[in-house]
């Protein structure tokens, strides 16, 4: 393909037409105006040069993206809803750790719905993210405390993987000499699925066990045990003699538990339990056809480094104030690399803060009054049912019922007449739910459906939980679930934490990797549509053609734009698409009969997460080092896909890469492995810089993970949630995740030694089929509003954005990489370590001191440290784009005052950032520059409502690490401080 082949920016936007009202203008930050402006900066004379000195010729997309034609909000919000009208929601009382529940409208009006949580980032910058770490200390204390088990993270992506994860920890801690872990056969099904999907990639031998019988063999090899609290059948099952046998033989005890249970029922902790999983869903949060929900895992403090995910802590600033902040921070795998034990580097922050609040509002008498109406309609129900002359399974229970019926799908059949979804767990068993939105009425409906009579006189029964079951004492003590039960008093909590942290609604955030881009109203209405939101992922698919519709044209959309045949929309975060894609790969090749290419080349360039997600999925990791221009180093590529021989499985390569530029030999690479009979895994993450201008299949990519809550606009929340679903090649397609239930429901759990291969079409990594497709609707209305001329404007618009910041600040910091015409991609790194040898500046000085400018800092030292990674995205401003160029040529001025001896170099202005309100305003100043240098550096910080006071000063992150606290301080802590 020549040059001159290549699309025009401006014949996409003519085949795709964009009036001037459009939301392709309203996305993309600058104006034409702006663009030229831009341009003449960067030193080309239009976008269409920019674009094909940036981007290698040889990989350039010939012709337009084949996408339906850019439309209009109005339009397309009037054609989602038609398409929710086709999700029919019933009363489902299906249970399998799905329940409706009730989402407060203060919570949900000033949480879910506000962009200034929805918008913000991980909260790697505590200092201007107070708000948010003090919510996630609030779910850490609830889950602690539920579980009676002191320690609890952040939040991971659902109850099934944390499930697995907790499986990881137990073959962590048993360092690998005990080969099998045990899972009762009274755990949910997809739960099961899950864990075997990730016991094969592990090579553990998973077993499907009673938990009532075990053998004192089988418990010796066993690095663990995982049991559902209560059962998946409702049952209520006493562990303590189980947990003494396993703590005998060596072993931890996995309890995978319903939170809203654990009000009433006595906490895994107390009965053995070393470490306890579940979700937090009925806490608040829709159903949502599965996800994104909260998932938590608890455990004792021993575990704590062996724990995966993000793990709040409580430390102390340069003021000597109680502070929060991110505890324990190497055990993000992007740090550990090879040496991971897990790839989550993710939560679910959003949705953790949003079952954290719910704690908060209701309290513990709520949440008592919530946990005993619930087991209240149960044991109604199951009073009646025993009236009538059926067998209930069960004589304790909290509010799962089993009945024996004559024929259960009569049954189903009948209560779906009456609206309700029931749950089938064989020919004669049928399960019913009962949840906080359950009625009287409902309960009457489900009550006719097992023999056809409708008693007027069915109340929830006013009943205790039976001993040895009941829990004793009380819950949730803490001052924070007992003060915010009206609704004043919770807004202002709320709007309190919310003030602490910078969000997009406050100014742009540059984090390079992260595309930290507009997140459109419009693209976010339909999240809390009932048609969305109330849907269980188990309801009948009858019942749910309208997400059927938004998945099937994602797929359609997402194969069109990466070149590949197929997608799978099953995982829920980038790290679990990266998972997925090698999990694909690696079982490609044992179908081939080449089991043994196990081997996975990653370049230094790679996103983060790559190493650990390789290890997970059964790879060895072998790094590939770059060269002074950031490419990746040929000669030793090739030296080491010769050293690995039919070894070798796979290359996982970022493009462009985390150095910010595209690389001219990528074909080239992309051929070599696969002549030596290797799959190219290209991770998305930097997608934002190829829609439209290539793809992945077609520069020669096997899979790719697609980023949704980066590329494609689904908001960060905080933290979380995200998705990272998967596109794959013709002959990977057979390998997709399969659904959740399709083994376990049918009574197939295949070999009991999961360390054999499984078939095409299993290996589940998500809890429900399409992970969390209640996101779904966002990045379909961000794709169809866009077209094919937008999306590809999108991109153009990211790299000259980026180049153009580049440009700005080249004169003053060193860019360290560009492309071999001198741009860079999507994104940009300076180079920060000069300032360590001539003013004692690190990096981390820079990243504090720009937020007295009111900004987040950019990725700072990864992939290089001692950097900064620049990512504007296409949706910031001209204006805005200036700002933080100001800002960062304001603190380059600062630097060299103290290269020049004009400012100390101990006490000046980076050193000392960020710089709070009651610092600034206090009697006494003591340091050598002024006060309006450390608050108002710029004159425009001084306009009405554009100053952001960082809510901490400076945090010592060691300190609290010495002195891990991860729950929320007593009172007595709180009064003494």
């Amino acid at each position: 393909m020549t040059q001159a082949e290549a699309p025009r920016s401006s014949d996409l936007t003519k085949q795709s037409p964009c009036p001037d009202d459009s939301f392709v203008r309203r996305h993309i930050g600058p104006s034409d105006e702006d663009v030229q402006a831009m341009l003449a900066v960067v030193g080309y004379e239009t976008l269409d040069a920019l674009i094909d000195a940036t981007v290698p010729e040889d990989i350039r997309l010939s012709r337009p993206l084949h996408l339906p034609p850019a439309r209009s909000e109005a339009e397309m919000l009037k054609e989602l809803a038609e398409i929710a009208s086709g999700n029919h929601v019933m009363r489902s009382m299906i249970g399998m750790g799905y329940h409706g529940c009730i989402t407060p409208p203060v919570i949900q009006r000033n949480i879910l719905e506000n962009p200034l949580w929805y918008t913000a980032y991980t909260p790697y910058q505590a200092e201007i993210a107070q708000g948010r770490l003090e919510a996630l200390l609030n779910f850490q204390t609830m889950v602690a405390d539920l579980c009676a088990l002191p320690l609890a993270n952040a939040s991971l992506l659902d109850e099934a993987t944390a499930a697995a994860e907790a499986m990881a920890m137990c073959h962590s801690v048993a360092r690998g000499t005990r080969p099998t872990f045990l899972v009762g056969n009274n755990c949910h099904p997809q739960t099961i699925s899950v864990v075997r999907t990730r016991a094969w990639s592990m090579g553990l031998s998973l077993k499907i066990v009673d938990p009532a019988v075990l053998s004192q063999s089988v418990l010796d090899e066993a690095c663990g045990v995982l049991v559902q609290y209560p059962a998946t059948d409702g049952s209520l099952e006493d562990y303590s003699q189980l947990c003494e046998r396993v703590h005998q033989a060596g072993g931890l005890v996995v309890a995978a538990c319903d939170i809203l249970a654990l009000v009433l029922l006595k906490p895994p902790g107390n009965w053995g339990a070393d470490i306890a999983v579940g979700s937090t869903q009925r806490f608040g949060v829709p159903m949502g056809f599965g996800g994104p929900h909260a998932g938590f895992l608890a455990t004792q403090e021993s575990f704590g480094r062996k724990m995966p995910g993000r793990i709040v802590g409580v430390s102390r600033d340069s003021e000597g104030r109680r502070a929060y902040r991110l505890a324990i921070q190497t055990r993000e795998q992007h740090i550990k690399r090879d040496r991971a034990t897990s790839n989550i580097c993710t939560a679910q922050v959003l949705l953790a803060i949003i079952a954290g609040m719910y704690a908060v509002w209701h309290g513990p008498g709520g949440l008592q009054r919530i946990a005993q109406r619930v087991h209240g309609l149960a044991t109604a129900f199951a009073h009646s049912m025993r009236q009538a002359s059926f067998r209930v399974c069960h004589e304790a229970f909290f509010d799962t019922v089993a009945v024996v019926v004559d024929d259960a799908d009569a049954v189903i059949s009948e209560a779906l007449n009456h609206g309700i979804n029931l749950r089938r767990l064989d020919a004669m068993t049928v399960a019913v739910s009962f949840d906080e939105t359950t009625t009287e009425e409902d309960l009457q409906s489900v009550v006719a459906a097992f023999h056809g009579l409708i008693p007027n006189d069915l109340n929830p029964i006013d009943c205790v939980i039976a001993t040895p079951h009941a829990r004793e004492g009380d819950i949730l003590a803490h001052p924070v679930f007992n003060s915010y039960h009206s609704e004043h008093e919770l807004l202002r909590y709320i709007t309190r934490l919310q003030s602490c942290d910078v969000s997009l609604g406050h100014s742009m955030i540059p984090l390079g990797s992260c595309t930290m881009k507009l997140n459109a109203a419009a693209e976010m209405q339909a999240v809390t549509w009932p048609g969305f939101a109330e849907l269980h992922p188990y309801a009948p698919s009858s019942q749910v053609t309208g997400y059927e519709r938004v998945s099937a044209d994602l797929r359609q959309w997402l194969c069109e734009i990466t070149g590949f045949v197929a997608v799978s929309l099953q995982p829920n975060a980038g790290s679990q698409g990266e998972y997925a894609g090698l999990l694909a790969i690696r079982r490609h090749h044992i179908q081939a009969g080449q089991e043994q290419r196990r081997i996975c080349l990653i370049p230094t360039s790679a996103h983060g997460t790559n190493p650990a997600s390789a290890i997970i999925a059964g790879f060895e990791v072998v790094p590939i080092t770059c060269d002074e221009q950031g490419n990746i180093d040929l000669n030793e590529f090739e030296a080491q896909i010769q050293q690995a021989g039919d070894r070798l499985g796979a290359l996982m390569v970022t493009y462009p890469s985390t150095h910010g530029v595209f690389e001219q030999s990528i074909r080239q690479l992309c051929q070599q492995v696969h002549t030596a009979g290797g799959q190219v895994y290209m991770d998305g993450a930097n997608m934002n810089a190829q829609v439209g201008l290539c793809r992945p299949a077609d520069i020669g990519a096997d899979v790719c993970h697609l980023n949704l809550h980066k590329t494609f606009c689904i908001p960060h929340g905080g933290g979380g949630p995200g998705m990272g679903p998967i596109a794959v090649a013709k002959h990977l397609e057979p390998f997709l995740p399969g659904h959740p239930l399709e083994d376990v429901c049918s009574g197939d759990l295949g070999s009991e030694d999961t360390r054999e291969p499984p078939v095409p079409g299993h290996c589940p990594i998500s809890a429900a089929p399409e992970g969390s497709p209640l996101l779904l609707p966002i990045s379909w209305m961000y794709i169809a509003m866009m077209g094919a001329g937008g999306l590809t404007r999108a991109s153009e618009i990211a790299i000259l954005n980026a180049n153009y910041v580049a440009c700005r600040l080249s004169e003053h910091y060193d860019v360290l990489y560009c492309g071999h015409n001198g741009t860079v991609g999507h994104e940009g790194i300076i180079d920060c370590r000069v300032f360590d040898r001539s003013a004692d500046v690190r990096v981390e000085d820079i990243a504090k001191r720009l937020m007295d400018f009111g900004f987040h800092a950019p990725t700072i030292s990864w992939p290089v440290a001692g950097t900064m990674m620049i990512e504007p995205t296409e949706s910031e401003s001209k204006a805005e784009l200036d700002r933080f160029c100001d800002a960062m040529i304001a603190i380059r001025r600062e630097i060299a005052e103290i290269e020049e001896g004009r400012l100390d170099r101990r006490d000046n202005p980076l050193k000392n950032a960020p710089h709070t309100a009651s610092m600034v305003c206090a009697d006494v100043w003591i340091h050598g520059y002024s006060r309006s240098q450390a608050a108002f550096p710029v004159d425009w910080l001084t306009e009405s409502g554009r100053k952001f006071w960082p809510a901490a000063a400076r945090i010592d992150n060691a300190y609290g690490d010495r002195n891990l606290v991860c729950t929320c301080p007593s009172l007595a802590e709180m009064l003494e401080s």
